[in-house]
């Protein structure tokens, strides 16, 4: 049995893991995950708070908007995650949104991560958190992969779907083994930068506002709030609130090397400035969104990018198309069907 790895549990790495095991003769391969995380998710991470972990946050993607044509093309996808409750349509009030005519927003009741979480128990692939992959060398015709800790492993094919500059960084024989039409293609590549704050609250605290989450235009710091229990429909009288901020683009950029207890600080007096007379949170969790959207993906969006052949190393996700849903899924296609003609 031929050993396929995927290294990134984000969403186009579960869907990858997700699809392969749906393909005809794909069954004869084994799926394996690492990912330098303790948990799936990637940028669709669902914090816990430490007090109480049935009080969550999203700290990445808010919520899933679809067009009227991704609705359509994707619809199998769309109609299994409705039909088990993992998506259902966002109802609460949202100021500022502005909303494209035929779209719809979906949020997760069980947190952002839960699509992910899906897709990977639905692959039956090996999971392993805390892989932090660092060279990549062909040997014999195999791919020998190398991680932070822990002994080199080999396989058959490799998909990254890690974001584009963490797969430049890569070490090991991969750094030849890409293009120079291939690299350039790579390093135009661009992301935006912004940070995120979860705010978790002791059960009975109460959050007077009349709206689930609105996006702030008057502010240099914060661009979005979200009271997240409220945005997602699952407030109850037995787990405490939680509130996520967004920063603005140019307020990550800004401070993408700062430390993240000094940002955390600014975020908060900003914060109080646009929410006065908060109560104070059990807990806060500042993340750091080196990579959040892409800006500039590779040209024309081809969903993949072949890197060797035999043995196979793809590599997706929304640097080849775009920062959503709808972008991981095309990536995501596109992977599985190199795999099927390659392996």
């Amino acid at each position: 049995m031929s050993r396929v790895l995927i290294v990134g549990a984000g969403l186009t790495g579960s869907l990858c893991a997700h699809l392969l095991k749906r393909g005809p003769g794909m069954t004869a391969h084994q799926v394996v995950v690492w990912d330098k995380a303790r948990g799936a998710g990637g940028r669709m991470a669902t914090s816990r708070s430490p007090h109480n972990p049935r009080c969550t946050a999203d700290l990445g993607a808010q919520y899933i908007t679809v067009t009227p044509e991704y609705a359509d093309k994707h619809k199998s996808f769309y109609d299994e995650m409705l039909a088990q409750g993992i998506l259902k349509p966002l109802t609460a009030p949202v100021k500022g949104m502005v909303m494209k005519e035929g779209s719809e927003n979906f949020v997760t009741p069980k947190g952002i991560s839960s699509i992910v979480k899906h897709y990977l128990q639905q692959s039956g692939a090996t999971v392993f958190y805390e892989h932090h992959v660092t060279q990549i060398n062909l040997r014999e015709g195999k791919w020998e992969v190398c991680r932070k800790s822990g002994s080199p492993e080999e396989f058959d094919a490799i998909i990254l779907t890690i974001p584009v500059p963490q797969i430049l960084q890569l070490g090991g024989d991969i750094v030849n083994l890409i293009s120079t039409s291939q690299r350039h293609q790579l390093e135009a590549v661009s992301y935006s930068s912004r940070y995120a704050l979860g705010l978790f609250y002791e059960v009975g605290t109460e959050l007077d506002v009349p709206w689930a989450a609105q996006y702030v235009t008057s502010d240099p710091c914060i661009r979005f709030i979200s009271i997240d229990n409220k945005k997602r429909g699952i407030e109850s009288s037995e787990v405490g609130p939680s509130i996520v901020v967004h920063t603005s683009v140019p307020f990550g950029t800004e401070h993408v090397e700062s430390e993240k207890e000094s940002v955390q600080q600014l975020i908060l007096q900003h914060l109080e400035t646009l929410m006065p007379g908060l109560p104070t949170p059990a807990s806060i969790k500042c993340q750091k969104w080196r990579y959040s959207q892409v800006t500039q993906a590779v040209v024309n969006c081809p969903g993949q990018m072949t890197l060797h052949t035999k043995p196979l190393l793809l590599c997706g996700g929304d640097g080849f198309t775009h920062s959503n849903f709808d972008g991981c899924t095309e990536s995501a296609l596109r992977i599985k069907e190199a795999l099927e003609a390659n392996l």
